[in-house]
């Protein structure tokens, strides 16, 4: 009986202090900043965002990713260099939004329906930069991987 009290006893710790670890940090507005056709920094950019997820808790983070020029290619679908797909999935699930740049889209006759990967018309703002200081102005911190 004394085994069993002290295997529940150091799980509870080890489970504890596991949450202490993850609730070291309070809640959080970011945006990261993708305006690069690059597909290393573009994959960097996804891998820095999961590891702040993990570090920090997808219930703590209100996450966006605002793309516009360039960075457009993220979504891509005839982007084959670089598969992101199954990336934006996963941080999709996860509660990441991403949103594209209207003027951009205008400005490379890019037709979001048929040449972007899972984009709707709520994924859209107006203009990339307007978005990243509106943001900004709402307490978001910006991050440009």
């Amino acid at each position: 009986m004394k085994n069993l009290l002290a295997i529940a006893i150091a799980t509870v710790m080890m489970i504890g202090s596991g949450l202490a670890a993850a609730g070291s940090y309070s809640k959080q507005k970011v945006v990261y900043h993708v305006n690069y056709d690059n597909a290393k920094r573009q994959s960097g950019a996804m891998r820095n965002i999961q590891n702040h997820i993990n570090a920090v808790g997808a219930e703590n983070l209100d996450l966006r990713i605002v793309m516009h020029g360039k960075g457009v290619s993220l979504l891509m679908k005839a982007n084959s260099d670089a598969n992101f797909e199954s990336k934006v999935v996963s941080l999709k699930s996860q509660n990441v939004a991403f949103k594209v740049c209207k003027n951009t889209l205008r400005g490379k006759k890019i037709d979001y329906k048929s040449d972007l990967f899972d984009v709707d018309e709520s994924d859209i703002v107006p203009s990339g930069v307007a978005e990243l200081a509106h943001l900004q102005d709402n307490g978001f911190s910006y991050i440009r991987p």
